[in-house]
């Protein structure tokens, strides 16, 4: 007796699986990671001219994607913040800079999401 399988077809035909996300107003990543090394900044592509010794990079996720512009207008307006990496398409962004001013940029962009947007937002890690 032949077990089939009905997940995948016997012939060579293709299986289209769609994946689709909903639009929420939330806040998936707030992360902040202080004092990396050089190579994550060589290998993301960010400024390589900062003082290693006393950086942060602070990286979001959130949807829906738009969002990023807003956040990454708060946080270049939020102190001396280098804009690494925005995309409106992923909702993801990358910010570089001083330790305090990336926290700081982080949690005001979370705040202004979640108390003047009505956004849902994780809490902000750090490592």
């Amino acid at each position: 007796m032949k077990e089939e399988n009905s997940v995948f077809p016997e012939n060579d035909e293709q299986v289209r699986i769609v994946q689709e996300t909903v639009a929420g107003k939330e806040i998936t990543l707030a992360h902040i990671i202080g004092g990396p090394l050089p190579i994550v900044y060589q290998k993301l592509g960010l400024n390589p001219d900062v003082d290693y010794s006393s950086s942060a990079i602070g990286i979001m996720n959130m949807t829906p994607p738009e969002s990023a512009v807003i956040a990454s207008d708060i946080a270049v307006k939020s102190g001396n913040i280098y804009l690494g990496f925005a995309d409106r398409f992923s909702g993801t962004l990358i910010i570089t800079g001083e330790l305090s001013e990336v926290n700081a940029a982080i949690t005001e962009i979370v705040d202004y999401f979640h108390n003047a947007l009505g956004y849902v937002v994780c809490p902000i890690t750090k490592r």
